[in-house]
């Protein structure tokens, strides 16, 4: 049994909303001879994460936009990895940049991270990028919290005055969007590993976001009735980090995975991958 007119947030649809208003950007951008353009860049042979990068080359590709893949062995220094980042930043036909994480060990993340041309942080990963997000008027916010409101934006669901709970403090997840929903007038309780009692917290959220990176975490017994369950969480198996059949008994919105915030994170890449285009203009 499930929560009278649930709704099932489509993910799909949201990012199929997206990719049609970008069509005829796209196009008048190729009237002026410029073709929007996405570097991506791979240390290691991780599978999941090569797995992910060529979902997003397809997706650019689909839709008219370039994609430059730049893979790197897994011994790659940092240094290494910022001077082929340097590289990027100053190839004009290149407009956004992203940086497939995690990296290897050995690599400091965080300064190859920062390597990137606040113009062309596309998911919104440099310090700058976060402090401008966190002030509300960043140009590329980081990809998935941006999806999650994006989502919230296409089915109306209210964030203003609600009590929105986020289990998940990652500088790219998310502290990034406790920072967009409060600036969005919710009130936000950010939880995490050291939480206390965290179970009791959930149950006080309209709107609860799961970015913890464990499966099935986020209990049947811990949503409020009615709330709305947003689930960032991709385990192996196509698992989200809530318990879907459990907590859907309870919410009244929830994203199923797949097909929930990961197609709208893509595209809202490609997005932010036009924007850029469109400020740069070459």
């Amino acid at each position: 049994m499930t929560y009278a007119n649930q709704l099932i947030l489509d993910g799909n649809a949201v990012a199929d909303s997206i990719k049609a208003r970008l069509e005829t950007r796209i196009a008048s951008l190729a009237e002026r001879g410029i073709t929007p353009c996405l570097a991506t860049v791979l240390v290691g042979d991780d599978p999941a994460s090569a797995t992910y990068v060529r979902m997003k080359g397809n997706a650019c590709r689909r839709l008219g936009i370039a994609s430059i893949r730049v893979e790197l062995p897994a011994g790659t220094t940092t240094e290494e990895l910022i001077g082929a980042l340097r590289k990027l930043n100053e190839d004009a036909s290149v407009h956004g940049i992203l940086l497939q994480h995690p990296v290897p060990h050995g690599i400091d993340e965080r300064a190859a991270f920062e390597a990137i041309d606040i113009r062309k942080d596309v998911d919104g990963v440099t310090t700058l990028g976060f402090a401008q997000n966190a002030f509300g008027f960043a140009d590329f916010p980081s990809c998935t919290p941006a999806a999650i409101m994006a989502i919230l934006d296409y089915y109306e669901l209210p964030i203003r005055g609600r009590h929105a709970v986020v289990i998940g403090r990652s500088p790219i997840l998310g502290k990034p969007v406790s920072a967009m929903l409060l600036n969005a007038d919710a009130t936000v309780t950010t939880c995490h590993s050291r939480t206390e009692d965290l179970p009791a917290i959930v149950r006080l959220a309209d709107i609860v976001v799961a970015a913890v990176g464990r499966p099935n975490f986020v209990r049947g017994d811990w949503i409020k009735p009615g709330a709305v369950v947003l689930d960032a969480g991709y385990n192996p198996g196509n698992v989200g980090d809530v318990g879907y059949e459990a907590c859907a008994r309870h919410a009244s919105a929830i994203t199923p995975v797949p097909a929930g915030v990961g197609p709208v994170t893509i595209a809202t890449l490609l997005k932010h991958t036009v924007d850029a285009a469109e400020k740069l203009g070459a």
